[in-house]
């Protein structure tokens, strides 16, 4: 055996970087998931990824998307179908007929499933609108880890009276926060 084979430990490979110290921690992990997933939505407005998560462990995972077996937005040329509403300080929410959030989709896939989620957290590439909040705090979800802010002033006051942990989580482009 030659001098270099034997020098390798199991885990090494000859002329490549070792991977020690590039290991993700449980956060981002979870979100970069989160943003894999993303990448199977099927509304044109938006690509949201969800996975809950229990004792590092996944549970269910969700994407933005027309409910199964319905056509999506991409099949129709792209195609939104929209309707607005209005917060009580003015702002125009608007939001696609069809398209089901990530959040309640992963909460749907464990329903589904007979997957218990209650006192889980969940990871979303963008923090949860007002109404995926509430089911989130009244499935029992406890913490919501979230990539990208979107409209949080809108939930803030439900977050505080809910105790739910809001946390942004921050992955760049190569897996490191």
């Amino acid at each position: 055996m030659s001098e270099e084979k034997s020098s390798l430990s199991c885990c090494s490979v000859a002329g490549s970087v070792s991977l020690q110290g590039e290991r993700l921690s449980w956060n981002e992990y979870f979100m970069s998931v989160a943003h894999l997933i993303s990448r199977r939505a099927t509304c044109t407005r938006g690509h949201i990824g969800a996975v809950i998560v229990r004792e590092n462990n996944i549970l269910s995972t969700g994407y933005n998307g027309a409910p199964s077996a319905l056509p999506h937005c991409s099949d129709n040329g792209g195609t939104c179908r929209i309707y607005k509403s209005i917060h009580p300080d003015g702002t125009i929410e608007e939001n696609c007929v069809n398209t089901i959030h990530a959040e309640i989709n992963a909460i749907a896939q464990a329903a589904k499933h007979g997957v218990s989620i209650r006192d889980s957290g969940i990871y979303i590439t963008s923090s949860p609108c007002i109404h995926c909040l509430k089911v989130l705090i009244n499935v029992g979800i406890k913490t919501i880890y979230y990539a990208n802010p979107y409209k949080i002033e809108h939930i803030a006051e439900l977050v505080k009276l809910s105790g739910i942990q809001l946390v942004q989580v921050t992955v760049d482009s190569i897996g490191r926060s």
